[in-house]
């Protein structure tokens, strides 16, 4: 008698735990009856009647991510890969629909990724793919919206998250890139280059402007002084003539003076000999008096053919 109480009482707690079971948070539990649906227990302890209720699935209410890498063909006939990203959920007042309507909601969501991609894509050109990114995802999550709401799933965002063109157009794009950058930096070392030969140009006209009227004033002071020195040898009785003589004579020989205080010149000044200041003075004498025979009579000349024409 005492075994059958045990037997009994061991079949009750049999009975008892496998009528419990637990449903873990942002889960859904699908409960059968004999086969049929019968109910949806939400998360926490719930109980089932045994060998009638079983629990036939669980769903995940939390929020999902699906990848699908798809390739296709842009407008300019390049084959380019995109990686995009489906976050899904299940909605919680729909699990019935999620669990019962669709066997494989991953294969359903892939295809209608496939479907509105290669629909998109081929209507851009591969540089318009990169930019429009944004677009082909809200075309995607626009598409899959408007079908899975039906079978109990909430599309929450959809993102493109990797373009990979074909590895022949990447290289290219590329060289294009590198030949792109090289043209702009030959541009602005064309633009510095021709910067600085302006500049450098500008400082040495600027340079021989100033030397040009340094030169100037260097002569006109040495005008200055010569005809400061004519006027005073003229006080003494000395004419223009000899004057200018004695002056060119005596910067003669104060050039040789200054040549023979630099002992590291190598400058020869000739003629040098000890009677080459008294023969330019000769010379320049004799040069001034002939120039002064030759006015005189181009001067009377002059005279004669005035006196002539006056006649006539």
């Amino acid at each position: 008698m005492s075994i059958i109480i045990y037997v009994v009482l061991f079949l009750s707690v049999v009975i008892l735990l496998s009528s419990l079971f637990v449903v873990r948070q942002q889960t859904a539990a699908i409960i059968e009856r004999f086969g049929r649906f019968h109910s949806i227990r939400q998360s926490g302890l719930n109980i089932k009647i045994p060998l009638v209720d079983r629990v036939a699935g669980r769903l995940s209410l939390k929020i999902q991510q699906l990848d699908v890498l798809v390739e296709t063909k842009t407008l300019d006939d390049v084959f380019v890969k995109l990686k995009v990203s489906v976050q899904y959920m299940v909605i919680r007042e729909k699990v019935y629909d999620a669990f019962y309507r669709l066997d494989y909601p991953h294969e359903q969501i892939t295809s209608f990724v496939f479907d509105v991609i290669r629909a998109e894509v081929p209507k851009m050109k591969l540089d318009d793919v990169f930019v429009r990114k944004d677009d082909i995802a809200n075309a995607v999550k626009a598409e899959l919206n408007d079908y899975m709401t039906d079978y109990g799933f909430d599309i929450i965002k959809t993102l493109v998250t990797d373009i990979d063109p074909d590895a022949q157009v990447k290289a290219a794009m590329n060289r294009i890139n590198a030949s792109e950058r090289e043209k702009i930096a030959a541009q602005y070392e064309g633009d510095a280059q021709r910067i600085l030969i302006v500049e450098k140009a500008k400082a040495e006209a600027e340079s021989k402007r100033l030397q040009g009227q340094g030169i100037a004033d260097q002569r006109r002071e040495i005008a200055r002084g010569l005809e400061e020195s004519v006027e005073v040898l003229n006080r003494v009785g000395i004419n223009s003539q000899e004057a200018s003589a004695l002056i060119v004579v005596t910067q003669h020989y104060d050039t040789l003076q200054s040549l023979g205080e630099e002992t590291n010149s190598n400058l020869i000044l000739l003629p040098n000999s000890p009677q080459a200041g008294s023969d330019m003075l000769n010379q320049m004498v004799a040069s001034f008096t002939a120039s002064n025979q030759i006015g005189e009579i181009i001067k009377r000349q002059e005279r004669e053919q005035g006196l002539k024409n006056k006649k006539q």
